[in-house]
């Protein structure tokens, strides 16, 4: 079975350019933050980073001084099995719910699935799929 938390992912929309994953990642990094889940993607013009950090308030603050425009969102935190059929299990849950995903995202890890989603009624994913 899933468990699930409540979390927080920070948002940034900012030019892509070559190097800008290395600068976040440095911004963060240098103030002793860890990165526990990003995705991050460019699109012509715009490089769009969603990402799960262990202590939210200081990234946001450093990537604030760096001159950064940061937003943060609320999403699950889903671990699970690392076995075949685990993220099946939880997306179907949500969708018998009649909820909709908007994104996911994740990573693996000692034997377990990280992953990271929001969805259009966080609240009842969280319980379906088996959270609080």
């Amino acid at each position: 079975m899933a468990k699930t938390s409540k979390g927080k992912e920070i948002i940034l929309v900012i030019p892509n350019k070559v190097g800008t994953l290395a600068r976040v990642s440095s911004v963060i990094a240098g103030a002793g933050v860890n990165i526990n889940a990003i995705l991050a993607r460019g699109e012509k013009s715009k490089a769009y980073f969603h990402i799960v950090v262990d202590r939210l308030m200081k990234a946001m603050n450093v990537l604030k001084k760096a001159n950064y425009k940061v937003t943060n969102e609320d999403v699950i935190l889903l671990e699970m099995a690392n076995k075949p059929g685990e993220m099946e299990k939880v997306a179907d849950k949500i969708a018998g719910a009649g909820i909709d995903i908007k994104y996911v995202y994740g990573s693996v890890g000692g034997g377990k699935s990280f992953c990271v989603l929001k969805t259009d009624n966080d609240k009842k994913a969280m319980k379906v799929a088996g959270g609080k």
